[in-house]
């Protein structure tokens, strides 16, 4: 159990610097402007956040 909170925060901060690596890489491709640029990476890592916080949760209750 004690695991749990050890682990699951590495992880989860690993999937937040791909995410945000991945997130680079659209900006670049899809050329958005550098003015709209911190609104993108606001948006996805808040639903990341929100995805890694309702798994999180679900883990901890599930065992």
């Amino acid at each position: 159990m004690i695991s749990i909170f050890i682990v699951f925060p590495f992880y989860a901060g690993i999937i937040l610097l791909i995410m945000n690596k991945l997130t680079d890489s659209l900006c670049v491709q899809k050329e958005i402007p550098e003015e709209r640029q911190p609104k993108v990476f606001q948006t996805i890592n808040i639903l990341v956040t929100i995805l890694l916080i309702s798994s999180f949760v679900e883990i901890l209750f599930t065992h």
